[in-house]
């Protein structure tokens, strides 16, 4: 009946997920063994409580496929992007207008320049899904985009009051950035690729080798003027799905691809809004409204998802019997609720 799961990542899933990181490649899920491997077993850390420190902590959802025994999805969050060990750099784009009376002539102006934070907001990324599975009819994008605000949701405590998201610009067929390529290469002498690798461990060179002042983009050439704070094709359904739950641009993009950051009041998300939680009871037979349904358990993968149909009853969430054993929970159990339709 039942055959999508999401649960928490454990280092048992780094094999399958190299085969996502092909696809994606980033910082967030980059296609190195060692680099998923440290992630992976970051993100156990993260979910079992062993990184004492919530505002470290990086949980990655896993999407899988029961009947093909397959992961075929994942997504992430991290507590806090910015910390005084590894600040959350930025480039803020900013309209500047300039008049002469001499001349009597007009300009506006867009000008980037860097800024930083120590204690910046909680990020989502990493969202991936298999190519063949983008288009099923269970919708698994969705469901694997969503789990993160319902696991926020769940544990509100722990995550900041504002939610950024950084969107993949359009790119090369390499993978090369125009605005790098403009602008970052020629204060770093790196390649984009090095620099955002780097840039996960260290972002010391950032802002020590960007320039200081301002940078006015009618300077750049026109291909990297093109792409600043623009969504790429491939990212351009997740702008529209955090633009309906309440997101905005905010004028800020990354500093290596110019890739546009949107950003929400925690509290202010649609999905956070809507989710509600009590305990579970189970009803044969049974009709709902289609929900992503999750609880938190004891041991690994310590987190548990899925979709089904679920109704209210004086504060308890009714579910299908089958629900229950795919969750691994009990009569009684509290689970947390994210209406879908």
């Amino acid at each position: 009946m039942y055959r999508y799961v999401i649960r928490g990542a454990t280092p048992d899933d780094a094999p399958q997920m190299m085969v996502l990181a092909r696809h994606l490649d980033t910082v967030n899920l980059p296609h190195d063994a060692d680099a998923v491997a440290e992630i992976l077993d970051l993100s156990l850390r993260s979910f079992s409580g062993a990184i004492k420190d919530p505002r470290r902590r990086e949980y990655v959802f896993v999407l899988e496929d029961l009947e093909a025994h397959r992961i075929i999805g994942t997504s992430k969050i991290l507590a806090q992007l910015g910390r005084r060990d590894a600040p959350y750099i930025f480039l803020d784009v900013i309209v500047e207008e300039k008049y002469s009376q001499t001349l009597d002539r007009h300009f506006v102006h867009t000008v980037l320049r860097l800024g930083h934070s120590y204690e910046g907001p909680t990020e989502i990324g990493g969202l991936i899904v298999l190519p063949e599975f983008r288009l099923v009819p269970e919708r698994v994008g969705m469901m694997i985009s969503y789990v993160r605000f319902l696991f926020m949701a769940m544990h509100r405590g722990l995550f900041r009051n504002e939610v950024v998201a950084e969107l993949l610009p359009p790119l090369l067929p390499d993978g090369t950035s125009h605005l790098w390529e403009a602008l970052g290469r020629k204060f770093t002498d790196m390649s984009y690729s090095e620099a955002d690798r780097l840039s996960k461990r260290n972002k010391e060179f950032i802002k020590s080798l960007f320039p200081s002042g301002d940078v006015y983009v009618s300077l750049l050439p026109t291909e990297a003027q093109d792409v600043i704070g623009k969504v790429g094709r491939e990212t351009r359904g997740v702008e529209k799905m955090l633009r309906r739950i309440g997101f905005q641009y905010c004028n800020r993009i990354d500093p290596f691809d110019g890739g546009p950051h949107f950003r929400a009041a925690t509290d202010e998300i649609l999905l956070l809004r809507r989710t509600a939680r009590g305990p579970a009871l189970p009803v044969e037979p049974f009709e709902g409204q289609r929900a992503l349904v999750a609880t938190n358990l004891r041991e690994a993968p310590f987190f548990r998802a899925t979709t089904c149909a679920v109704r209210y009853d004086d504060g308890a969430a009714l579910l299908p019997r089958a629900a229950f054993d795919l969750l691994g929970i009990a009569e009684g159990a509290e689970v947390s609720v994210l209406p879908l339709d």
